[in-house]
């Protein structure tokens, strides 16, 4: 069974200084490396410019080279070029894995680059890029499969969903997906993530009261779970310290 966690690179914000909140980002993912099995690092979300995955990657895989590491990929502001060059960097970086996503809409206004994922994935694996790293789609949490063929085709080692709230819908894509791994990304139930829920249209308390249950149950489902917290990183670091 794998626990994940998502982790935002810090936002390029005028007058911070990127050394020092760089310096902070990897300490933090040195503290809950320790509970976790592997780190999902996010490309600018919500459509923020952030610091590169792959540039903190690196220097995780150098602090910590066991720790497995999984990346996003935006091709709604890329060229085919550039997710090229962002592939072989991840790569050669020593990332086990790559979600292809659209990625939110740029705060900057940057045009769209027309590309869809799931032909993004099916390039890279008629190029055999999915023999030197694993390539993952995004799925909704209650998607209508009779319409989910392009994404099949393009040959994904998996898929990770939108965040999930019950135990109906890990079920639902579980025994859809067969033979695909299935990540369910779950938002960690505390009050400073409530504004993140509310912006998801997520009930935490659906699971609040249960939480280590509701993930374990997930666990035994899928074998994998994706835990994001983009609000509250010391109480999740704990629950997954009591955790074990």
């Amino acid at each position: 069974m794998t626990i994940r966690y998502e982790a935002n690179p810090p936002k390029i914000t005028p007058g911070v200084d990127l050394d020092e909140s760089i310096s902070k980002f990897i300490e933090k993912i040195k503290l809950i490396s320790k509970n976790c099995d592997a780190i999902h690092l996010t490309e600018n979300v919500l459509g923020f410019e952030r610091v590169s995955p792959l540039k903190v990657g690196k220097i995780i895989k150098k602090e910590i080279p066991e720790l497995p590491l999984t990346v996003s990929l935006r091709v709604r502001d890329k060229t085919q070029e550039e997710i090229d060059s962002f592939v072989q960097d991840a790569i050669s970086s020593g990332f086990s894995g790559i979600l292809v996503l659209m990625g939110d809409p740029s705060q900057a206004g940057q045009k769209d680059s027309g590309l869809i994922p799931s032909l993004v994935v099916k390039q890279l694996y008629e190029n055999k890029i999915n023999e030197k790293i694993d390539l993952y789609l995004s799925i909704s949490n209650k998607p209508n499969f009779s319409k989910i063929e392009k994404k099949l085709d393009a040959h994904p080692k998996g898929f990770m969903t939108q965040v999930v709230q019950n135990l109906e819908q890990v079920e639902t894509l579980a025994e859809n997906l067969k033979g695909y791994l299935v990540i369910p990304i779950v938002l960690y139930p505390s009050d400073k993530n409530e504004d993140s829920a509310k912006f998801l249209n997520l009930d935490l308390a659906k699971y609040k009261d249960n939480f280590g249950e509701f993930l374990s149950k997930i666990e035994q489902i899928t074998g994998d779970v994706l835990i994001t917290s983009p609000r509250d990183f010391t109480s999740l670091k704990e629950f997954l310290e009591t955790r074990g």
